[in-house]
């Protein structure tokens, strides 16, 4: 390694200046019904995976605090919801849709104010390098204003009248109700943004608690909330997730679960729901993505688009390359050139310039990942790149692991980090097998020149799974693609048009094609009685 990993954290003054973390933010404020509420009760300390060299013992850089609230603050967010959304009848679910466009063009207005900010409290909670946070800002910008225009599109679309069988009908999409929004910690502002927003502007009103970790860079968003939306239509909660959400779930008052994270937690809150059937939910959930390298592989190609892929903000990704299936004969080569390129990458702080590898931010990730290894090792697996594995604290160094069989825990397991299991196989039938008997079904990718034989590997996989990359590391993007999964991998479907599909249901107005109807409806359209009936459209 081109790095001495136990001098990876720096001293208070080695942090650039811009950068620094002078004082911790104690969030006392949440949002409930239009109003910034302040919370005296108790509250949960955020630490940031940047430990300072040299500091007593080892102890992690305090970020702040946040409010740990209770079941009775949730029912008040819940209640707040419903009364916005007043059983359809609120001013935001009638709301035209123009009006909603302006409301949620608005909220961007305010966020793009607070990008340093946010950029900045992304590194320090996640440890999200600098250029990769900042594009994760703003990809979300840009995903609210595609989600703007792709609203319009639909709205254009919606503002026709159908004649069919001597019945008149306009279809247009309605509401759902109360949504809750709960994002992962990897893309603590993007993901939580592609359900939220979409959310919002169909008309639903809204409960949003942040991920355990990536709190406090929500908490400059609070003030934009309540200017942008009217009362009770963005809500917050805080807390331990166990005590703020299974009470409003239990309740039966949420009407759309959009969840991000665990297919565990996601069964648990689906469950506690009285009426599940009346449930809508939209659920990213694991993934066990695998690449299947052929002996046709253009290596250079391969090298690339696989370093991206399993190691890209340190393999916590859901699209990431979790496992790697490579020929027997081109084995050798692909292991040399891989961990050679690994070799040449930079570990560090987020900060830093050209840094690839940074410290982890979930508690105990590293000792349950060098577990791992280690099983993988005591079954007969090798770590075959220097240094892999290599942990000092929150910050480990990548590790290739080669012979990776079935026997091991690395296999199966969603290892959501830098540890790269790397599978030999002869057969095709070894990666095929492995991705029909997995619980997961999100993507694979297929590495290859050889025309016939990747078409013949697409049509079984792509039954398997719900995205096909060829010569080309998994991913979500463009978000105007479909990204979802099979089996255990998720539940609905997020692009920039789908979402707004997810959050809302087709509704039509119909009556008999006779005279008597003909002339209500003209009246109803000339006077702009109504906003579901109208021919108007946005531009």
């Amino acid at each position: 390694m081109k790095i001495d990993i136990s001098n990876i954290f720096p001293t208070p003054e080695q942090v650039p200046e811009s950068y620094k973390f002078n004082s911790p933010i104690h969030q006392k404020e949440f949002l409930i019904g239009g109003e910034i509420r302040r919370w005296d009760g108790p509250s949960i300390d955020v630490y940031s995976p940047v430990r300072y060299k040299n500091s007593k013992n080892g102890e992690p850089v305090h970020l702040g605090s946040f409010p740990s609230l209770t079941e009775t603050e949730s029912f008040m967010a819940l209640d707040a919801a419903k009364k916005a959304y007043d059983n359809g009848r609120g001013v935001w679910p009638t709301l035209p849709v123009a009006e909603r466009i302006k409301a949620v063009s608005r909220f961007i207005e305010l966020m793009v104010e607070r990008r340093d900010e946010i950029v900045k409290l992304i590194m320090w909670e996640v440890c999200k390098s600098l250029k990769d946070s900042r594009k994760e800002f703003d990809r979300t910008v840009q995903y609210l204003l595609d989600t703007i225009d792709s609203l319009k599109d639909l709205d254009r679309i919606s503002s026709r009248f159908k004649i069919e069988a001597g019945i008149i009908g306009q279809i247009r999409r309605a509401p759902l109700g109360v949504a809750l929004c709960m994002g992962p910690f990897n893309y603590p502002l993007n993901e939580t943004f592609t359900t939220m927003i979409p959310a919002l502007i169909m008309g639903n009103t809204v409960i949003f608690k942040p991920p355990s970790y990536g709190i406090l860079l929500h908490y400059p968003l609070l003030e934009a909330y309540r200017e942008a939306f009217p009362p009770g239509v963005v809500n917050t909660v805080y807390g331990s997730g166990r005590t703020v959400i299974p009470p409003i779930m239990k309740s039966g008052g949420i009407d759309v679960l959009a969840f991000i994270g665990s297919s565990k937690v996601a069964d648990g809150l689906k469950s506690a729901h009285p009426k599940p059937h009346r449930l809508r939910s939209c659920l990213g959930l694991e993934a066990k993505n695998a690449a299947i390298i052929l002996p046709s592989a253009d290596m250079d190609i391969t090298i690339e688009e696989c370093l991206t892929g399993t190691l890209s903000f340190n393999g916590q990704r859901c699209t990431a390359l979790k496992t790697l299936f490579v020929h027997s004969s081109i084995a050798d080569e692909f292991l040399e050139k891989f961990c050679g390129a690994i070799s040449a990458m930079k570990g560090g702080m987020p900060w830093d310039d050209g840094v690839d590898i940074t410290p982890l931010p979930e508690k105990g990730k590293t000792e349950w990942l060098s577990g791992l290894i280690k099983d993988a090792v005591d079954k007969g697996a090798k770590v075959v790149n220097e240094g892999g594995g290599t942990v000092y604290d929150t910050f480990m160094w990548p590790a290739v692991v080669y012979g990776v069989t079935p026997e091991m825990e690395l296999y199966h397991e969603e290892q959501f980090g830098p540890v790269i299991p790397v599978v030999p196989f002869d057969d095709l039938d070894t990666p095929v097998g492995y991705v029909e008997s997995s619980d997961f079904g999100q993507q694979v990718s297929i590495f290859g020149s050889d025309s016939s034989q990747i078409a013949c590997l697409i049509d079984p996989l792509v039954n398997q799974v719900c995205r096909v990359n060829v010569n080309s590391q998994c991913q979500r993007g463009p978000d105007t693609f479909p990204f979802t999964g099979r089996k255990d991998s998720a539940e609905g479907t997020l692009s920039v048009s789908d979402a707004l599909r997810v959050f809302s249901i087709r509704t039509l107005v119909a009556c008999s094609e006779n005279e008597l109807n003909r002339r209500m409806i003209r009246e109803i359209l000339k006077e702009h009685k109504s906003n579901f009936l109208s021919t108007d459209f946005i531009l």
